[in-house]
């Protein structure tokens, strides 16, 4: 068994305000996002939508935030919320739902897309590449607060969450920074360039993420009280069953989609 790294989750404070290692990680994957993402515009001859850029991944981020708070509150514990609603403000005391965040920022994407004229999915497909940076630095944020710990275990790397009883139990959030994040970014880096169909980059994403994350799922503690489909399928692995679907829909819609470049008029 190995010790869990007992790492302050509050960087610092500024009087009230504390700067956190999970608020840290979205930061972080935001700017990678950016930058990667405007060298690629670079290097693909579209230098002048540096600011276009600056301004999808604000809104996107927007949604994203936004959409993973509402996530989290209707997904998961609606009831809980229902009688408490002032509680859907205090982002503070966690709870923030990733297929939330991910409708929320497909969401806002495709309305400020349409706003301004905008090709969607050939956003969509420049920006989707580098969505694990973020997943799996949330993941590692994760961690760092102990929360959405692993079921219990005595693998030789288990460890024992303070929040998780006395009991050893998988790292479940490495696991997912690692599959969620390392491997599935290397796949989408190590196909950034390919000539697909405008939509197929993002449908790819969906699909391997939703199957990633499935499979992680079996080693994660199921959330409190959420129940289990058929006794044994999370709420987590249910969302990825529809993002898997989902994904492999957009494949068969976008499969002769022109490339119509980043402006609806092409």
């Amino acid at each position: 068994m190995l010790p869990y790294p007992h790492i302050n989750p509050v960087i610092f404070r500024l009087g009230p305000v504390a700067v956190r290692w999970y608020g840290l990680m979205y930061l972080l994957g935001f700017l990678a996002a950016y930058f990667l993402a405007r060298r690629d515009l670079r290097l693909a001859g579209h230098p002048e939508l540096q600011k276009t850029l600056e301004d999808v991944i604000f809104w996107a981020g927007v949604g994203l935030i936004v959409g993973a708070r509402l996530g989290h509150v209707f997904f998961y514990y609606p009831s809980y919320y229902l009688h408490r609603p002032l509680e859907i403000l205090a982002v503070w005391h966690g709870g923030m739902s990733f297929h939330g965040g991910l409708l929320g920022s497909v969401i806002a994407g495709w309305l400020y897309a349409r706003h301004r004229g905008l090709n969607f999915w050939w956003w969509a497909d420049l920006l989707v590449v580098y969505a694990p940076i973020g997943l799996g630095l949330g993941r590692i944020g994760n961690f760092i607060n102990g929360e959405l710990y692993g079921r219990p275990t005595h693998v030789p790397w288990a460890m024992i969450f303070p929040a998780g009883g006395p009991v050893p139990r998988h790292p479940s959030q490495l696991y997912e920074a690692l599959g969620e994040g390392l491997i599935l970014f290397l796949i989408l880096f190590s196909l950034r360039r390919k000539k697909w169909p405008e939509g197929f980059k993002l449908a790819l994403f969906l699909v391997l993420y939703g199957s990633i994350r499935f499979g992680l799922e079996f080693f994660r503690e199921p959330d409190p009280g959420v129940g289990l489909f058929w006794g044994w399928m999370t709420r987590g692995q249910f969302f990825c069953l529809l993002m898997f679907l989902v994904g492999v829909g957009l494949f068969l819609l976008r499969r002769k989609a022109p490339q119509k470049g980043p402006y609806l008029a092409g």
